[in-house]
This record gives structure tokens, C-alpha cells and sequence, in this order.
């Protein structure tokens, strides 16, 4: 049994031994871990790739839009892609032949992954499956030593979380959580600002992931094999935090200069997922199993406090007919930044600034990424481009030999405020403590370097 499993916190008065903890939610592990840090992988940097040779578990909507963009960076070699259906393999295949790719394809086997990440010839193995298969793919693959980008959440339970930053550190491999929004044009915009002081400091900020999501987790080609319906009607929290929290981390030095602390969370009850599943199993028996299943509530808030005593808002909707938004609020003691409702907006005061004064703004503190590949990111795409800055990042930090700009801390954190929050909402809402994935390091890591005064040598083919 692992070590973080048998220590579990001692909450007086919770009867946490013998409670129905929630699926994903067992074995809740001390804020601190009692063995020591094998290794910090924050900042930790490895030797340059001329060429980033990569392989995809997982070729479904966001698999295969993750094969065209890596297919148009330059120092990339696409050399393996893996999915049950073989059809999405062909698919990928042809996808990237005429720029000189010539992966080999695996699928049909449940298994077919390992022969992937077993090869000697891989650098990157990129993870885009089902959640409850991040966590395993990743850790085989940093064990056969390749470096992993792993969608989001990078894993579903606090057990998981332990270990993808256990065998990241005893491997020496990267393991990045690909948080997309961390690259959105706003986003970074607000974190240049807040590097340069604008917001003075930040004392408090807001995220969200809030998408009604209703017409795809019903859909039997969205979701393939209703996988995220399956996870909707199992489970009852924050279950997907990180497109709202990432960014707000980095903004708020989370494991670089300041640590969460604890949680609180709260959810409402189910009143839409429930009745959708019942009115389409009456002509349709594949939705039968789950009519009567206790769905995620509509609305999920969670609250977390840092050991520096700032405070994070961070909520889960994919069921209210709501416009998408997620939130993104830095509020210091200077300024403030608010993207949703869009336009994104900047304040010194009471006011928010006319969008001529913001245009001003966003000029002078352009992030240098953008200054670089902006352009040509959303000449690409990927949810407006900050898909393409992404990848591009990523690559370019390892043919570079640069550290990169998420590391496993920040992929256990964020996915850890799931489990967490499942146990909360259990518990009435009592506080947790968040455990310290970095063992202290957080009180002297360096934040991510954003000059992009090293790097930047990597080629796009539009």
C-alpha cells in the first residue's frame, strides 16, 4: 500500500475512518508527506532535443486536434499514434503524411498504449484519453522513460496525484498537464500585468469551468463510449478545476512563492442530468444505465485559502443553460482583471478602463510569447490559438533544454481539488487540508520565466 495512502489526516470530530468517503475521494493524505522530496522537478530542465520525436495515446476530438497542430511545428517527429479504433489511427496517419510523418499505429487492443510507450524511439508521449486512464498512461510512460504531456485532470484521486509526482521525480521526466487556458491571450496578458506589478498584490481571484455540456455528454460520438456521462453520474464535485484554476495559480505563485492550505466545497443537487437520462431511456435502452444514477450537482463552488492567507474561488457547471464562461478575477491591491462576460476588462479603481485605455494596456504589456508566435497561433487555432501556444511552448522548452512552464506540482495540485472536493461536499462541507505536492519547495521556487529571453528558435509549417 503506498505511504500517502496510510496517512491519512486526523480530523477530530469528522469520523473520517469510518465515513462513505466518494468515489475517487479514499485515503486523503496528510497536507505535509512524511517521506522527503526525491527531487524538485520545478524549473528542472533536460538536454536539448533537436527533435522531439512523440507519440498519441488517444485520438478523439481533442487526440486528433492535438496531431494537426504538432504536425505543423518544426523539430517535431510524429512516430507512433494509438487508439481503440482503427479507423481514428488511419486517420491520423494520413493526416500528417505529407509533411514526412510515418507513424507506426496501434489500436484494437485495450493494451495496444504500452507497445507505444514501451518504444525506445519516443521523447514525448502526448496523453489524450479518458480521465481514469491519465494517471496510469503517464506514470508507464515516465517508467519506460519518456517525458508526458497529459490532458486534463491528470488524475482522478489524491493516490494518483502522489504518484505522478513520485515517479516524475524519480524518473527525471516531465510530467505537464496540457492547460490550455494558461496560454489564452487574455490570461497571459493578466499575468504580464501582474509581473510587472499592475495589480499590485494579488490578494484574491476567480475561476471557473462553466459550459453547459448537456448535448455532448448525451451524444453517443462525442464521448466515446459515454465515458464523461459515466463520470458525471458517478461522482459529486469540482471534477474539472483546472481550465479556471491553472491560470490563477500561476498569476498567485502557487508552488513558486505561496502553497494552498485548505478547502471548502459545496454543490447543489442534480435537477436537469437526472430527468435527461429518464426521458431518453423511454426509445433508447443505451441510456438505461443511467436512469436513477446520483448525478454531479449543477453547480460546484470551492473555496481555497493559501498559506499567505490570499483566498481562490473556483466553480463546475456543465449542466445550467449558461453562457460559457470561466470567470478568470485577479483582484489586488491596485487593480483587478476580469475576462467573463466578455470583453475582458482591467480596473485601477471603480471603474473599468474604456476599451480604448485597455487597447493601450494590452499593447505595452504584450506577453513576449505572444510578441513571438501570437499571430501565427491563431492563424493555427486551437481554441482561438491558445492551443497552438501551447504546444509550441512546449516543444520549443525542449529543444531548447529549458524548464517547462507547468510541471508535475502544478499537474497534481490543480487535479487534486476534484478529490478534494468530492470529500468536502460529503462532509458537509467541512475544510480539508490540500496537500503540499512540492514537501516545502513551494517557499523557494522561482515563478516560470514568461521573458522568453532564452528559446524561441522553433518553426511553424502553416
Amino acid at each position: 500500500m503506498n505511504q500517502h495512502r496510510r496517512d491519512f489526516i486526523k480530523m477530530t470530530g469528522l469520523g473520517l475512518a469510518s465515513a462513505a468517503l466518494p468515489s475517487g475521494a479514499t485515503g486523503m493524505p496528510l497536507a505535509n508527506a512524511t517521506s522527503p522530496q526525491q527531487f524538485n522537478m520545478c524549473n528542472f530542465a533536460t538536454p536539448k532535443l533537436e527533435t522531439v520525436r512523440v507519440g498519441f495515446i488517444g485520438l478523439g476530438n481533442r487526440g486528433m486536434a492535438a496531431v494537426e497542430r504538432l504536425n505543423k511545428i518544426a523539430g517535431v517527429e510524429i512516430r507512433a499514434v494509438c487508439d481503440l479504433r482503427e479507423g481514428k489511427v488511419n486517420e491520423a496517419i494520413q493526416l500528417v503524411a505529407g509533411n514526412g510523418h510515418k507513424p507506426q499505429g496501434y489500436h484494437t487492443h485495450a493494451d495496444a498504449w504500452k507497445k507505444l510507450s514501451e518504444r525506445g524511439d519516443l521523447d514525448l508521449v502526448y496523453i489524450l484519453t479518458p480521465w481514469a486512464l491519465h494517471t496510469p498512461m503517464a506514470v508507464f510512460s515516465m517508467n519506460h522513460g519518456k517525458h508526458v504531456c497529459v490532458e486534463v485532470p491528470a488524475a482522478k484521486t489524491i493516490d494518483e496525484c502522489w504518484e505522478l509526482v513520485e515517479i516524475s521525480e524519480k524518473t527525471r521526466r516531465h510530467c505537464m498537464m496540457t492547460e490550455n487556458c494558461c496560454y489564452d491571450f487574455s490570461e497571459l496578458l493578466t499575468l504580464n500585468l501582474a509581473r510587472n506589478g499592475f495589480f499590485g498584490e494579488i490578494v484574491h481571484a476567480e475561476g471557473a469551468y462553466i459550459h453547459n455540456l448537456q448535448e455532448y455528454v448525451f451524444d453517443k460520438e462525442r464521448f466515446y463510449q459515454f465515458w464523461e456521462l459515466k463520470e458525471l453520474s458517478q461522482r459529486t464535485g469540482n471534477l474539472y478545476p483546472t481550465h479556471g484554476l491553472g491560470p490563477i495559480c500561476q498569476v498567485m505563485n502557487i508552488n513558486r512563492g505561496d502553497a494552498m492550505d485548505y478547502l471548502v466545497s459545496m454543490s447543489n443537487n442534480d435537477f436537469v442530468m437526472g430527468d435527461t437520462a429518464k426521458r431518453l431511456a423511454i426509445s433508447d435502452p443505451d441510456f438505461k444505465p443511467f436512469v436513477g444514477k446520483p448525478f454531479n450537482g449543477m453547480m460546484n463552488t470551492s473555496t481555497i485559502r493559501t498559506k499567505k492567507g490570499k483566498t481562490i474561488v473556483v466553480q463546475f457547471d456543465v449542466a445550467s443553460p449558461r453562457p460559457y464562461s470561466r470567470i478568470q478575477l485577479v483582484s489586488g491591491t491596485k487593480g483587478a482583471a476580469l475576462k467573463y462576460p466578455e470583453p475582458a476588462r482591467i480596473s485601477k479603481g471603480h471603474e473599468w478602463l474604456s476599451p480604448e485605455e485597455y487597447k493601450a494596456l494590452e499593447t505595452a504589456h504584450t506577453p513576449p510569447i505572444v510578441k513571438k508566435i501570437g499571430e501565427v497561433a491563431k492563424q493555427v487555432g486551437g481554441h482561438g490559438g491558445m492551443d497552438f501556444l501551447m504546444d509550441w511552448r512546449t516543444i520549443d522548452c525542449l529543444r531548447n533544454g529549458l524548464p517547462l512552464d507547468q510541471d508535475v506540482y502544478d499537474a497534481a495540485l490543480w487535479s487534486s481539488i476534484g478529490p478534494l472536493s468530492e470529500w468536502s461536499v460529503a462532509h458537509r462541507s467541512n475544510s480539508i487540508d490540500v496537500p503540499d505536492f512540492t514537501r516545502g519547495a513551494w517557499k523557494t521556487n522561482a515563478p516560470i520565466d514568461i521573458s522568453m529571453e532564452k528559446g524561441g528558435t522553433t518553426g511553424v509549417r502553416l
